[in-house]
């Protein structure tokens, strides 16, 4: 929202937003236009610079949303799990996949690439990636690993498989805490314990 403005009575960011996720999803964020996003969102172009001054602070406040979501169902799911370490990144694993494979639009902007051609927009996007990516990090370093296994580069596979997972993962087959469960099974002989 603009810095030195009252909220409105009448606020509509969250339908902004959702437009906002919906056409950046559909058309990329390139392709998608302010005037297709307000005309998605039901209201005139010009009013949507009273809650955003440009489509790159709306891509933002996108990415923010999309991060929130996922973050507080893997959190939700970690602290639910029992306490061990290969249970609660199964369960990080789990919520991740859920919430990539719900169809949602705003998690769906999230994973994709950054649009390389605003570099201020990249600079302010990343950040809240890493934060996220901090919850695996955590995880991963608290696994019972044997000496010299690349923490970094598990998680960066981990996150990465799981990222892909809308191109390969098809309905009906095994669900996504499946799917944690068996990545994990790949993950277990790294495990300090198995030597």
């Amino acid at each position: 929202m603009r810095t030195g403005t009252q909220p409105r009575r009448d606020n509509r960011r969250p339908q902004l937003l959702d437009a906002a996720a919906r056409n950046f999803r559909q058309q990329g964020y390139a392709a998608a236009s302010m005037r297709d996003i307000a005309a998605d969102a039901g209201m005139k172009a010009g009013s949507m610079y009273y809650y955003f001054d440009s489509k790159a602070d709306l891509l933002i406040a996108v990415h923010e949303e999309g991060i929130r979501r996922i973050s507080d169902a893997v959190d939700a799911a970690v602290a639910g799990a029992p306490d061990d370490p290969w249970s609660r990144l199964r369960a990080a694993m789990s919520a991740h996949l859920n919430v990539l494979l719900d169809g949602g639009d705003y998690t769906q902007v999230v994973i994709r690439e950054l649009p390389y051609e605003e570099q201020a927009v990249r600079v302010r996007l990343v950040p809240l990636r890493d934060e996220y990516e901090a919850r695996f990090a955590a995880l991963f370093d608290h696994l019972p690993l044997r000496a010299g296994a690349s923490r970094r580069h598990l998680r960066l596979m981990v996150l990465g498989a799981l990222n892909w997972s809308q191109t390969w993962y098809r309905p009906g087959g095994d669900t996504p805490d499946e799917i944690a469960g068996a990545f994990l099974d790949l993950l277990k002989p790294l495990s300090s314990a198995d030597l």
